[in-house]
């Protein structure tokens, strides 16, 4: 991508100039950031999408005169939605771009933010009056309107106290600074903890597209873990304390076995590639909800190649990912896959330049669906 070329996207300013002057900074409205915009499913199919075990869905309603919220989750038969004549009810649809390829491809629009950064599209569909309450958020969203108009009032938040006993995260006195209505086309870029909230006028759809922006003590959890993985299978090593005399102290740590701990932190910390490679795996783990479909296409056969929609794929500077597994590679091997990371698609030509091994690898992301060959995908 040319991170100097304007785009429509952002209101006619370049992804080099927008990421310097607004992302996690101050938030941005775009008039017809996407002109002649027009929902990339109907409403019908966004409910049977909702009603599908793999799909994480919420439905979102407003007691009347706004005397309580309510929270369930999917999956939902129709009947289990609320009729389209009740106002104040929001069905929210996580992962849009999982299960479309149309919503994969708007998401890949906004591809000048790391694809290690990006987490899904989110729509949000509402009769009148529905909304989730003014609330912020941990990460950076894109508020694209996809169909009908959604008032959003937006401010600065000191106090981000929320209110008690709720299901929702609302916020206890939100204090709005700003306030726009949203017309299909739309598009509104909030940096994170940035208090809003967003009010459908008449029946909308709203289109989110977030950002992953993982929390320091879950992912060192995380990255921990994987590293522990890997120290275990390649050591097998065990505490031993031969010649330990009888404790007088029962319930005393022994030192010997405090300092065997601090080693085997250290030794699994000790490897910035092992550090690295745990980093790689963790960011590109699909989610728990997304399966693949296992096929038997042969590599030989011809034709480009191109990653699935459900796929993440990312590198560094000596392994290449995809979904939470990891690859060593050099050469010209590293520099073709590093452009099916990028791009999301191989040539043939790309795909015959690999090296045997490289090649097998592929036909093994064939058979695990993880590619595809460009008439099957």
């Amino acid at each position: 991508m040319d991170t100097t070329q304007a785009l429509t996207l952002l209101g006619g300013i370049s992804p080099e100039r927008f990421m310097r002057q607004y992302w996690q900074k101050k938030p941005l409205l775009i008039r017809q950031a996407v002109p002649g915009m027009q929902p990339l499913l109907a409403r019908s199919a966004l409910f049977a999408l909702a009603a599908q075990d793999d799909v994480e869905s919420r439905l979102i309603t407003r007691a009347a005169r706004g005397a309580g919220w309510r929270l369930r989750h999917g999956p939902f038969t129709r009947s289990a939605i609320p009729k389209l004549s009740q106002p104040g009810w929001t069905l929210l649809v996580q992962g849009l771009d999982l299960h479309l390829d149309a919503a994969h491809a708007l998401l890949e629009q906004f591809a000048f933010v790391p694809r290690a950064r990006m987490d899904d599209l989110m729509v949000s569909f509402a009769t009148d009056g529905g909304g989730v309450g003014p609330h912020y958020d941990s990460y950076d969203v894109f508020l694209l309107q996809a169909q009908g108009q959604r008032r959003w009032r937006i401010g600065r938040q000191k106090d981000l106290t929320l209110q008690p006993d709720l299901p929702l995260k609302i916020l206890n006195d939100f204090q709005p600074e700003q306030e726009w209505v949203l017309e299909a086309g739309d598009m509104l870029y909030l940096p994170p903890r940035y208090a809003h909230d967003g009010v459908a006028q008449g029946e909308c759809m709203t289109y989110s597209i977030g950002f992953r922006s993982p929390a320091q003590g879950e992912w060192a959890q995380d990255l921990l873990q994987r590293l522990a993985d890997v120290a275990g299978d390649a050591t097998g090593a065990r505490y031993a304390d031969r010649g330990e005399l009888a404790a007088v102290q029962a319930g005393a740590i022994p030192s010997a076995l405090q300092e065997f701990a601090r080693r085997a932190l250290e030794k699994a910390l000790a490897d910035p590639r092992s550090v690295l490679r745990a980093v790689g795996e963790s960011l590109s783990e699909p989610k728990a909800n997304v399966f693949f479909e296992p096929v038997a296409p042969d590599l030989r056969g011809g034709g480009s190649l191109v990653l699935d929609r459900r796929s993440r794929m990312l590198y560094d500077e000596g392994h290449i990912f995809i979904n939470g597994e990891s690859y060593r590679a050099s050469g010209r091997d590293f520099v073709i896959l590093k452009n099916l990371a990028d791009l999301r698609t191989l040539s043939p030509r790309q795909a015959k330049g690999l090296s045997a091994q490289a090649q097998g690898m592929l036909q093994e992301w064939l058979e695990m669906g993880w590619i595809h060959t460009a008439h099957a995908a």
